[in-house]
């Protein structure tokens, strides 16, 4: 995609334009963006994945005292309300995941980098229908794709929740901006707005795409996680079989980390309940040497941002591999720096033509028959055994 040439999903802005004025610092009313755009699956369809197990779908309603209730799935039809019924929703969240066409829409927004977005979710509402004031915490567009919805939306400095409420809503919300969407008309919003959509009229089906925002408590956390399973297998591999240190094998790091604690000099204590100073000395040492190495961070966080979420899942497919070209399966995740292909939480060094073509299939989330031919021998392997696991399809010609 060039960054530079002006979207009509944008407005008409560029997507760089759209970056500098818009992104995670005000919102964005768009008409049109998407003329004639057609919803990613029927209504029937939608309400028959959020009956399946593996689907993540919730049902939204106001009850009788007008409080807030929430059913989480698999949502059997008959236990859904009447369609004609006001006031309640349909969300079933990861739709890319479960329907091609909510995957194509995606790439429309490949203008943010892969490794922030999150998913695309859908949402059907009966007359009145939504899921009351709230704000996310991360970026957010919603697009209208089926009936209308009005839009509530104003910044929000300092939230105060409904106490007791299932869902996390605003007690006082003061909107400042109202719009009623129509098909094809899109709403972007940064982080920290809120914003109630309440249906009009009935059959109002609006997509929503998310996207990523991890703490940094979070992400020092799987960073963590991560450096520590690299840290014990360089242990491992900094040792033989009867623990002697193999040196010769060993990087400088692995056999410093391979070191045990010894402590020749220490005194008999009076006191041996308390953590002696040159333990938590050695301990603060090599938890330093564990992160000293900055390509062991950012291997670490290519593989976290390219983790699948918990409920993806691949099929291998029943047919021969073939030869043709290739697309990334709905729900994995691939990324690079300058020296790792990630994919599905898994790295791989890359570099010179089979990096330009990795870096292509990242990018694009396909790579033609010819460029597939390009790959060396290991790449072509390596490709071959993402497609036996079902992390790459055959693209149909």
């Amino acid at each position: 995609m060039d960054t530079r040439l002006p979207l009509p999903l944008l407005g008409g802005l560029t997507p760089e334009r759209f970056m500098q004025r818009h992104w995670q610092k005000q919102p964005l009313w768009v008409q049109q963006a998407w003329p004639n755009v057609q919803p990613p699956v029927t209504r029937g369809e939608m309400f028959g994945l959020a009956a399946s197990e593996g689907v993540e779908s919730r049902c939204v309603w106001l009850d009788d005292r007008s409080r807030w209730r929430v059913r989480q799935g698999p949502l059997a039809r008959r236990s859904l309300p009447p369609l004609s019924r006001p006031g309640w929703s349909l969300l079933v969240q990861g739709l890319d995941r479960h329907a091609k066409a909510a995957a194509a829409m995606l790439e429309r927004f490949a203008f943010v980098p892969q490794a922030r977005l999150d998913d695309l979710m859908l949402s059907w509402a009966s007359p009145d229908g939504g899921v009351g004031a709230h704000l996310d915490s991360y970026d957010v567009f919603l697009l209208q794709v089926q009936g209308q919805r009005r839009w509530r939306i104003g910044p929000v400095s300092k939230p105060v929740w409904v106490p007791g409420a299932p869902l996390k809503l605003l007690q006082h919300f003061e909107p400042t901006q109202q719009q009623v969407l129509e098909p094809g008309d899109l709403l972007y919003l940064p982080p920290g707005w809120g914003h109630e959509g309440t249906a009009v009229g009935g059959d109002c089906m609006t997509c929503s795409i998310g996207f990523r925002a991890p703490t940094a408590g979070e992400l020092a956390h799987e960073l963590l996680l991560r450096l520590a399973d690299g840290v014990a297998d360089a242990v491992a591999d900094a040792n033989d079989a009867d623990g002697s240190l193999r040196a010769d094998r060993a990087s400088r790091v692995a056999a410093q980390l391979a070191q045990r604690y010894r402590d020749p000099r220490q005194h008999a204590t009076a006191q041996p309940g308390q953590v002696p100073d040159a333990l938590a000395a050695f301990a603060r040492d090599a938890l330093a040497r564990a992160l000293a190495d900055p390509q062991a961070v950012t291997r670490a966080l290519g593989e976290v941002l390219s983790e699948p979420k918990p409920q993806v899942w691949f099929n291998a497919p029943p047919a021969a591999i073939g030869t043709g070209a290739l697309r990334l399966a709905a729900g994995t995740r691939m990324l690079y720096d300058a020296r790792h292909v990630f994919i599905n939480g898994a790295a791989f060094a890359a570099a010179g033509r089979d990096a330009r073509l990795m870096h292509l299939l990242a990018d694009t989330r396909c790579l033609s028959a010819t460029d597939r031919k390009r790959l060396s021998a290991p790449a072509s392997a390596l490709v071959d055994d993402w497609l036996a696991d079902g992390w790459l399809e055959l693209d149909a010609p």
